[in-house]
């Protein structure tokens, strides 16, 4: 069955259309979910709420672009919407941008590589504020711009907040290489 098939389907409730559409993308969503969240039943509560949202709104979609990106984009913003829920943003003094500083950061990190699922858990020990804007604009390719509109904070913001959010991350790194 064609995407397509299976969209005008869901537009109609019908369950096996949802079934099929949860069952092709449920994973790649889940993926997105545990980044955004701080343990694996946070993001099982995104996952179901980002297909409600999905099931509820798919009329809406109007096959400009990809279905799995709108996929994603719903998933992204379900998990900004239940972090606003619990708590709001704390606000972080603007620092001279630092790119040159990270990137020589990045460069001496050793080149070991890390199994993913440690570097997702060692991701989703960063503080709140630093995990969303380092997971937007590292993993998501989101702009500093469209990261300061999301999260309704500066662009200086959000710049500082990635740099915080690698140095933490190297750190982290570091000390998981060294044991």
């Amino acid at each position: 069955m064609k995407i397509e098939e299976l969209i005008k389907g869901c537009c109609k409730n019908k369950l096996s259309a949802q079934a099929k559409v949860y069952q092709i993308f449920s994973d790649k969503l889940f993926a997105i979910c545990l980044k955004y969240s701080r343990n694996y039943q946070d993001a099982e509560d995104i996952l179901q709420d980002s297909f409600l949202t999905i099931f509820k709104k798919i009329d809406t979609y109007k096959n400009k672009g990809s279905f799995e990106g709108w996929l994603k984009r719903i998933t992204i913003n379900t998990a900004l919407q239940k972090y606003r829920e619990k708590t709001t943003l704390e606000i972080v003094e603007e620092v001279p941008d630092e790119e040159n500083q990270e990137n020589e950061q990045a460069e001496n990190l050793k080149d070991d590589a890390l199994d993913l699922d440690v570097l997702l858990n060692l991701i989703q020990q960063l503080p709140d504020k630093y995990r969303l804007v380092f997971n937007l604009y590292v993993l998501d390719n989101y702009s500093h711009k469209e990261i300061a509109e999301l999260l309704n904070i500066s662009e200086g913001t959000s710049k500082s907040n990635l740099s915080r959010a690698r140095a933490i991350l190297k750190q982290k790194v570091v000390n998981y290489q060294a044991k």
